[in-house]
């Protein structure tokens, strides 16, 4: 079996007016790098929320490596949200503690390593580092992880270009090659570069599921072109 991630009927309503996500079915591989795409309001954060086990489905269901999500689960999948989630007083060591007790398949070595290479200093607080340099530091964490699935919730946002590129060079020569990383962002231009696979999600609804050599070919356009052409107003 080459599926990692199995949805089938998936619903989110959090009322009668507002659904989130509705009736989503879609099979994805493992060690594939998938865009998760769509405009404001399409659902990917609901999405992302139920693969990592925050909300719970109205119906349907997840499965990740053949389990079912919850605890098996969240074992094999490293999370990376769109915001910071450490807190500030934390010494960059401190990080690196917590991840050794909480996560078995963190590398302590290769992240101090990363760190090594980017002149940062572990001893320091979360609290004096640049908007940049805290996002480098929490997707070394991340990607310092032995898992299954990694989800990248819009890793480049608000850091300048050279932020970016080693952003992008981390996860590409970093994740486990039988894994799969799900990537959601807007800056789809600065990403395509390193995508094998598209989601296309609106109003909850699965708009299109391919590779990105497929969209070339056929289309004649990048994946950021053919997504303004998908969702234009």
């Amino acid at each position: 079996m080459n599926e990692l991630i199995e949805v089938v009927g998936l619903t989110k309503a959090y009322d009668k007016r507002n659904i989130a996500v509705n009736n989503l079915t879609l099979t994805l591989p493992k060690g594939r790098i998938i865009g998760l795409l769509g405009p404001n309001g399409s659902g990917k954060t609901t999405l992302i929320k139920m693969l990592t086990g925050l909300l719970k489905p109205t119906q349907g269901s997840i499965k990740i490596c053949g389990e079912y999500v919850g605890t098996g689960s969240k074992a094999r999948v490293a999370y990376l949200p769109d915001r910071t989630y450490l807190p500030v007083s934390w010494k960059i060591s401190e990080a690196l503690d917590f991840f050794c007790d909480f996560y078995g398949d963190f590398s302590r070595e290769k992240a101090l390593e990363m760190l090594r290479s980017l002149n940062i200093d572990p001893s320091v607080k979360i609290r004096t580092l640049s908007k940049g340099t805290r996002e480098k530091v929490q997707l070394i964490l991340v990607m310092c992880r032995n898992a299954d699935l990694y989800i990248l919730d819009e890793p480049i946002a608000g850091v300048d270009p050279a932020a970016r590129d080693y952003i992008l060079r981390t996860i590409i020569n970093n994740y486990n090659p039988e894994a799969t990383v799900l990537i959601s962002t807007h800056l789809i231009g600065d990403i395509e570069q390193v995508l094998d696979e598209v989601v296309f999600m609106k109003y909850g609804h699965l708009v299109l599921y391919s590779s990105v050599d497929y969209i070339r070919e056929k289309y004649g356009k990048s994946v950021d072109g053919y997504f303004r052409e998908v969702f234009s107003c």
